[in-house]
């Protein structure tokens, strides 16, 4: 295995593996925040906070905008749109894999009632 993820960047995966990075993500899904209102709903300090809004924008995960002497962090929907892409080619793995368990135990059920 390659450890590649077909249009996923892994990249984002291991930016979001850690949880103060995950619960930022978490909070900026509401809509934008500046790094002082982050860090005082997630009781951090400022410069951890900035620290992790750096890993994030790093991954294209958050885009910053400038406002006088305020950055606001704001989600970039595209890497959660590879995420969602990704994952739904193994729900369509699982709903193949129901499919032939039903019809395998519907040939069960005939043969039990016969």
């Amino acid at each position: 295995m390659s450890g590649k993820i077909p249009g996923v960047d892994i990249t984002t995966l291991n930016a979001l593996s850690e949880t103060n990075r995950m619960n930022i993500v978490e909070l900026l899904r509401q809509g934008p925040l500046t790094v002082g209102e982050i860090a005082d709903q997630l009781g951090l300090r400022q410069p951890q906070t900035s620290k992790h809004l750096k890993v994030l924008s790093d991954n294209g995960i958050v885009e910053v905008q400038a406002e006088a002497n305020r950055r606001i962090y704001k989600l970039r929907p595209e890497p959660f749109q590879a995420l969602d892409s990704w994952i739904q080619s193994f729900q369509c793995v699982m709903e193949e894999r129901f499919d032939n368990l039903d019809a395998y135990l519907k040939v069960l059920q005939k043969k039990e009632e016969i």
